[in-house]
């Protein structure tokens, strides 16, 4: 069992404050392959105080000296990419192709982003009489989560780091290998001393500690609302800033003139992409009434054909879920929707025969579910699709938006105005048309309870900088 007792605080491994420690199960097969610490209050106020200690000098670093540390860790990143892919799949369960070409490849993205978007990136406006200036927020917190956990870990580090930011961070305490490795990189890059720190803890230990901490200045969150929620609350009181990326239950809505076969093929396997277990995914699909059997036949042939097991097995598509926890929420929302008068297409309640090891779910369809039922508002985070009737289009939009989230949506049609005409309507902060995959330089995140604030590119930037107007800039004494 790998011991991952210490944590890297101001440019050392050390001894943790906190006695408790947890175990880290591979979700594959339920045994333990490495041991954390949990940290407390004492453990977050010793990073943060590096943090603050270290920023007035990196805040005044140059941007050629923050593109040369970038440079150093995506140079380290990439030396270790195969570690990082083997280190997710192992904590989570994701296939080796998955882990390989796209787990590990997020954080390859948003380290090559940023040095893209530093390179030009204008910290100094003029406006009217006035100089506006961006300067870095401060010491920054960061909560990140297990189903993207390198992902959400670099799209936030990048960027705090090219705009001059100091930081903590919390990786989850259910996947925290790769942030453990991720740390070992930036150690190897030789990051100035308490620019970036990590301790581990779960959320009532470590989270609420850093997030209603008076010397952080800014809070990251990503997971779910309900821990969003209190993230907030906790920094409510120092009023600080907080950016958050939230749940979701994204509609891909299929337009009657739509290739079906390929739309619904590709909408399955997005749905269930990553075992299902992405804040995007298009969980709800929306269907013309007159096509709702033909989809539904598409889409169980495409659910039954999606290969379930061993995430190192040749040919896996879908892993297990992370968690013991996460599978038995999952089955009580499948049952729930069989209570609730769903169709079940395919899938359903229990794991997949010769699985008996390891937390692994059916994947499931239900069809003619009703947008009031709980299967098409509770964000299920498992390989579950609704496939959900319509009558034309305004009533599909209508029900895309009868939603509290509004992180992503999706248009599925032959026609490009009319799929944009439909994309300018759905209240969600991104829209992929016709299967488009996501763009690394464009803004990621969303409306409603989804979150606020956006990740990813030159947008990131801006939730890490502070903006002052400086009048008089150009006065001769």
């Amino acid at each position: 069992m790998k011991d991952c007792g210490k944590f890297y605080i101001d440019g050392q491994w050390v001894a943790p404050h906190a006695t408790a420690t947890l175990e880290v199960i591979n979700p594959a097969n339920e045994t333990a392959i490495a041991k954390i610490s949990l940290g407390d209050g004492i453990d977050i106020d010793r990073a943060v105080q590096a943090a603050k200690k270290a920023f007035p000098s990196f805040s005044q670093t140059t941007r050629e000296e923050r593109l040369e540390l970038l440079n150093r860790i995506l140079a380290v990143y990439n030396a270790r990419y195969d570690d990082m892919a083997q280190m997710i799949s192992d904590e989570m369960g994701a296939p080796t192709k998955l882990a390989v070409h796209s787990q590990a490849a997020c954080g390859k993205a948003h380290l090559m982003h940023a040095l893209k978007v530093l390179q030009s990136y204008e910290f100094e406006e003029r406006i009217g009489e006035s100089v506006v200036l961006k300067e870095p927020v401060g010491v920054c917190g960061f909560i990140t989560p297990w189903n993207w956990p390198i992902n959400q870990i670099a799209c936030k580090v990048a960027p705090a780091l090219a705009t001059g930011c100091t930081m903590v961070l919390k990786p989850s305490e259910i996947a925290p290998l790769s942030g453990y490795l991720f740390s070992e990189m930036l150690h190897e890059a030789d990051v100035p001393a308490g620019v970036y720190n990590m301790v581990n803890g779960d959320g009532p230990g470590a989270g609420a500690p850093l997030s209603a901490h008076p010397d952080v200045d800014m809070m990251s969150f990503t997971g779910s609302t309900r821990a969003g929620i209190l993230v907030a609350k906790a920094a409510a009181d120092t009023v600080k800033r907080v950016a958050q990326e939230l749940g979701g239950k994204s509609a891909n809505i299929i337009l009657d003139d739509a290739d079906l076969e390929k739309a619904v093929v590709s909408g399955v396997r997005e749905c269930f992409s990553n075992t299902g277990q992405s804040c995007n995914a298009p969980t709800r699909m929306l269907v013309p009434r007159a096509q709702m059997t033909e989809a539904a036949r598409i889409a169980g042939r495409t659910a039954d054909s999606m290969k379930v097991g061993d995430p190192k097995a040749e040919g896996t598509r879908m892993g297990p879920v992370v968690s013991q926890m996460q599978y038995d929420k999952i089955q009580r929302l499948i049952q729930q929707a069989l209570n609730e008068g769903t169709e079940l297409v395919t899938g359903g309640p229990g794991k997949p025969d010769g699985l008996d090891k390891g937390y692994y779910v059916r994947p499931t369809v239900f069809t003619n579910v009703s947008n009031d039922m709980t299967i098409a508002r509770e964000e299920v985070f498992g390989p579950v699709l609704a496939i959900i009737p319509y009558d034309d289009e305004d009533e599909a939009i209508r029900i895309a938006n009868d939603t509290v989230y509004g992180l992503s949506g999706y248009v599925q049609s032959g026609n490009m105005e009319r799929a944009r005409r439909v994309a300018a309507k759905l209240r969600t902060g991104m829209v992929h048309i016709n299967g488009a995959d996501g763009d690394f330089a464009a803004p990621f995140g969303g409306y409603k309870q989804s979150g606020n604030g956006r990740e990813w590119g030159a947008y990131a930037f801006d939730d890490f900088l502070e903006t002052k107007a400086v009048m008089g800039y150009d006065q001769t004494a």
